[in-house]
């Protein structure tokens, strides 16, 4: 699965994933307070103002992929570290196939739980970019910055890293999908618990494809899912 690149090891991994995770957090963080004047007591307000949302993400989204670029170059090549991967048509096929059904599924139990499909999270983002003017900026941060940035950590550097074996596979699979799902604290534990199952998707698919454009391309085609939701319930 490491494709002759010796990986680093399980320690190193997480603390090269954290520090990547860190300087994109505290990089958008930096821009806003420059620009908008926020400090990181107000960065939960963030989600109100459609500019310094996209800010945030367009400036820490690169930063984050820089560094864990920076720490797999150093073991090889870094895209062939990270499963920078082109996958084939029928894994494309099955792996769209596959999130639909999840989603569908998801939006079933929302429905009969009496939960609205739509977070608020998702609202108050799509008013504030709307607002601002700036709602095709705003898709492209969730439907691309977002997705390569998340999968370049997650299925990418961390799930390399912490592979040693085949038998290791299901427990970095759901590990990760763990760590993914924790790191969305905007929403409650209903839609983490839907975050966990998408997480857990896109890791099978990577042990199966060796492919994290595919998991991008996935989690991109869960985040534009979930726009096209927002926008139909904000224009209903």
């Amino acid at each position: 699965m490491n494709g002759g690149v010796k990986p680093w090891g399980v320690f190193a991994t997480f603390v090269f994933g954290a520090i990547a995770l860190l300087a994109g957090q505290l990089s958008g963080i930096a821009a806003l307070s420059s620009l908008y004047g926020l400090n990181l007591g107000d960065v939960a307000t963030v989600s109100q103002d459609g500019g310094a949302i996209v800010l945030f993400i367009f400036i820490s989204a690169p930063v984050q992929v820089a560094v864990l670029m920076v720490a797999a170059g150093y073991k090889g090549n870094a895209a062939t570290y990270l499963g920078y991967k082109l996958p084939g048509r029928s894994e494309v096929v099955f792996g769209v196939a596959t999130v639909a059904a999840l989603i569908v599924v998801g939006d079933a139990v929302s429905w009969f739980a009496g939960r609205n499909i739509v977070d608020r999270f998702q609202t108050d983002i799509y008013q504030a970019a709307t607002n601002a003017n700036m709602l095709p900026l705003l898709l492209v941060a969730i439907t691309i910055l977002i997705p390569v940035t998340e999968e370049s950590l997650f299925r990418g550097f961390l799930f390399r890293g912490w592979l040693r074996t085949p038998r290791h596979a299901w427990p970095v699979i759901v590990f990760t999908a763990g760590l993914f799902a924790i790191i969305h604290v905007q929403y409650d534990w209903f839609l983490i618990v839907q975050v966990f199952a998408f997480g857990v998707l896109f890791g099978w698919m990577r042990w199966a494809t060796g492919s994290t454009i595919l998991t991008m391309l996935l989690h991109g085609l869960v985040n534009l899912e979930g726009m096209i939701e927002t926008m139909l319930s904000m224009n209903s």
